[in-house]
């Protein structure tokens, strides 16, 4: 595994690389700064999101655990930059509960890329598992100009 790290004002990310594909986005610097085509391409456009520049990833990504786990990552990736959807709505899309949606976005091993800020309980702003937890959420989302959840 290859890791990278970049500083954006939501903290310092670190991003995983492992056989060609992202598989991690994390809080903190990496305790080295690997090289590769694919961890160049996922810090420049890291810095491009936080620049205002970019509003979706190209990048090659492979989400580890179960089959609802990857499904749930899959809505997530479809919500656009700056638009926000309930657990109860991707709950609905795939059949299941929304705790278990939930549960899923939580445990979103590639956040900010698969954009788990973008999920909201039925009464607006819930958790975040990033470093800042909720101010980091809030954060990701008034810089996509989503702020109508805190009305």
């Amino acid at each position: 595994m290859l890791t990278a790290s970049v500083p954006t004002r939501f903290g310092d990310l670190t991003v995983t690389e492992d056989a060609g594909a992202i598989t991690r986005l994390g809080w903190g610097a990496a305790p080295r700064q690997d090289r590769s085509d694919l961890l160049s391409a996922a810090t420049e456009q890291l810095l491009a999101y936080e620049a205002g520049r970019l509003e979706v990833f190209d990048l090659p990504l492979r989400v580890a655990g179960t089959d609802f786990q990857r499904a749930v990552c899959a809505q997530m990736r479809a919500i656009p930059f700056g638009e926000t959807v309930t657990y109860g709505d991707i709950a609905r899309v795939l059949g299941a509960m929304p705790q278990a949606v939930g549960q899923a976005c939580g445990g979103n091993p590639i956040p900010v890329i698969i954009p788990c800020h973008r999920v909201m309980g039925a009464k607006g702003l819930t958790g975040f598992s990033g470093a800042g937890g909720v101010e980091t959420k809030v954060a990701l989302l008034r810089h996509e100009k989503a702020g109508g959840f805190l009305i």
